[in-house]
């Protein structure tokens, strides 16, 4: 029953992925980006992974989000930044399309040939947070930084500028 109720929730997060990264109106594409990581929190507590369900939650569908909140706040939304961004945009995606495609087709196709799942020890919390704070404590840092860094940017490049 746990397994119907994983590819359920796996499903919807899919198809809330796909709204997600098509929707137009920025408030909607969070809105589906949330019930996204919800979703894949549900799959993660139905396959038994109590504790990567807690972190998905926790991590992913607060922290991350409260950040896109606060991104959303500072964007312009206005009709003619949209249509500016549009045509910035409109032939802007396939080189990006092209890499993704370079880096994801080697991968599905070695997914697709292994024979076996390899074993995984089960995590614990003290063992991610041993690994979190031990070898990779300047790796997080870094990170925290950057995301620090790109919310600055986001901010700087959302503001409203006055018109003389």
């Amino acid at each position: 029953m746990s397994d119907l109720v994983a590819v359920w929730c796996a499903s919807v997060a899919l198809a809330s992925a796909i709204l997600a990264v098509t929707r137009p109106a920025i408030v909607h594409a969070l809105i589906w980006l949330v019930a996204a990581l919800l979703s894949l929190a549900g799959s993660f507590f139905a396959l038994g992974a109590s504790f990567a369900g807690a972190v998905q939650i926790l991590i992913y569908a607060g922290a991350i989000v409260a950040v896109f909140v606060f991104v959303v706040m500072t964007a312009d939304a206005s009709p003619e930044a949209l249509a500016r961004e549009r045509a910035r945009l409109s032939a802007g995606w396939k080189r990006p399309a092209a890499a993704v495609a370079l880096v994801a087709v080697p991968l599905v196709l070695g997914l697709l040939a292994r024979t076996s799942a390899p074993e995984a020890a089960p995590a614990t919390g003290a063992g991610l947070g041993a690994i979190l704070f031990g070898p990779w404590a300047l790796a997080i840092e870094v990170a925290s930084g950057l995301l620090l860094a790109a919310l600055m940017g986001a901010r700087h490049l959302g503001r409203r500028r006055e018109e003389p």
